[in-house]
């Protein structure tokens, strides 16, 4: 492999700005390394070879010319269900495999007035839903760590997780609805950051679930994952839900955080019996370096964690239901021709829709039925009122809240894949934070004796993405 695709981004950067490399030659070694390896890891959906290398082109003249945006020449991998114009788009479903976007994303069009390199659109679980990757219409993507051992890399951000550990590009886009770029960095040894709800775009993501759905981002360190994220965000008029507050340079402030005297909340719903012990030992031991570094470490309770993973799974349903109508065969998506109007919406439907996607849009339609709202989603709603409560009351003792990213370790493909409650549980660390919008990030803690490796999850409170970041940062010293 070519050393320089083990660069981070920031390392990437200085080299582009001294011109001792080029873009050009930088993505062309990640399109190379894509080539060779994607075979065995299927980490990308469409490699955008020629695209990639005009932009490589554009980015080393404005490197020439002094004229260099914050990730000018940076080869990047996007997650499939960001809208990128003239690109095919699928959310990695049948139903959307042919569509071409006449129009960019938010997120994606300020990555590229910034000056990044798109190399390809990222395998993912069908429309977001799924927690191993295994629900793409386009394949399995396989954990590079223990490659021999077909692990999963996580979901639904699996090609993400699984083309950063592989050195397949420098930086990647997820998506984070209950945990979908916290759960596969964990899985893969990589960072995986949802800021605030708001605080990115929605406009040109394919929705999931409105309400939940947050544009996240990936990278092998936490300082290019602040800097992915500084780039990425801001106020769009576009998203009725975007919040209109500053921008801050995370990665210029990311070191500004003092250990001493720093309140760790250890919510003891998060450390109980269930979390393998070798999750508990990592994270217990990084635990332990930030207390020897001085920081006070206060046990506390989110009282209603156990409510999490039910309410998700209506929550999210529902609002997934209410989103995919539209693609019904006539004005979005597949088309499969029946005998009548009904005949070609169903039949267009179930061809289109992979199984886990048919699952949720069942259950989202059921408790949002006549006789059923008001037990089931109305309940759902009033319960993640009370989950943000949790984290409000939390805060007011501590800045921020350690946990581990998810319950267990790496499993095998195939492992829970027929067994859709076991593949939930999988999110109950993660989907309370995503419930109540807060920010939070998975950074590796360190890896089990066997060579598996564990995700410490960092949560703050609502627009306090730039603390998250900056104790994420010293956890990750803290590994060296």
């Amino acid at each position: 492999m070519n050393d320089i695709l083990k660069l981070t981004i920031t390392e990437l950067i200085e080299k582009l700005k001294t011109r001792e490399l080029r873009s050009v030659d930088v993505t062309k070694a990640a399109l190379e390394r894509i080539k060779e390896r994607n075979d065995s890891i299927n980490a990308y959906i469409t490699i955008c070879e020629e695209t990639a290398l005009k932009q490589a082109e554009i980015s080393d003249q404005k490197l020439d010319d002094g004229e260099a945006g914050m990730l000018e020449g940076v080869p990047l991998g996007i997650k499939d269900l960001f809208c990128t114009k003239g690109i095919k788009t699928t959310a990695a479903s049948k139903m959307l495999a042919d569509f071409i976007p006449p129009y960019e994303s938010t997120v994606t069009q300020n990555l590229l007035d910034e000056g990044a390199i798109f190399l390809g659109k990222l395998n993912m679980d069908q429309f977001a839903m799924g927690g191993s990757g295994e629900t793409s219409a386009f394949g399995d993507t396989i954990n590079p760590i223990k490659e021999e051992e077909k692990l999963t890399a996580g979901g639904s951000s699996s090609g993400s997780a699984a083309a950063l550990a592989d050195f397949q590009c420098f930086g990647a886009t997820g998506s984070d609805t209950g945990g979908s770029v916290r759960q596969p960095a964990s899985f893969t040894n990589t960072v995986g950051f949802r800021p605030t709800y708001g605080r990115c775009s929605r406009f040109g993501m394919v929705s999931f679930a409105s309400s939940l759905d947050q544009a996240g981002f990936m990278a092998r360190s936490v300082e290019d994952t602040a800097l992915m994220f500084r780039a990425a965000s801001g106020f769009d008029e576009k998203d009725s839900t975007s919040a209109d507050v500053a921008v801050e340079a995370y990665d210029e402030i990311i070191n500004d955080l003092e250990v001493k005297g720093l309140k760790i909340g250890l919510p003891k719903e998060y450390f109980v019996d269930g979390v393998d012990q070798k999750v508990k030992d990592v994270i217990n031991a990084k635990v332990e370096q930030f207390k020897a570094a001085g920081a006070e470490i206060v046990e506390i309770s989110l009282p209603h964690t156990k409510y999490a993973v039910p309410t998700y799974y209506i929550v999210a349903p529902a609002e997934a239901a209410a989103n995919l109508s539209r693609y019904d065969g006539m004005r979005y998506g597949l088309r499969v021709e029946g005998e009548n109007l009904s005949d070609t919406y169903a039949k267009s439907r179930s061809a289109g829709f992979g199984w886990e996607v048919k699952r949720r849009i069942m259950v989202g339609n059921y408790v949002l039925s006549s006789g059923y709202y008001d037990a089931y989603y109305s309940k759902a709603q009033k319960v993640r009122s009370l989950l943000s409560l949790d984290f409000e009351k939390a805060f007011e003792q501590v800045d921020v809240i350690f946990a581990p990213t998810t319950p267990e370790l790496p499993f095998e493909l195939g492992g829970k894949i027929d067994d859709p409650i076991a593949m939930y549980l999988c999110d109950i660390f993660t989907v309370s934070s995503a419930l109540a919008g807060i920010p939070c990030i998975s950074v590796p803690a360190g890896f089990t004796p066997e060579g598996l490796p564990v995700g410490l999850q960092i949560l703050g409170k609502a627009f306090d993405d730039a603390k998250v970041l900056q104790a994420a940062k010293k956890a990750e010293d803290m590994n060296k």
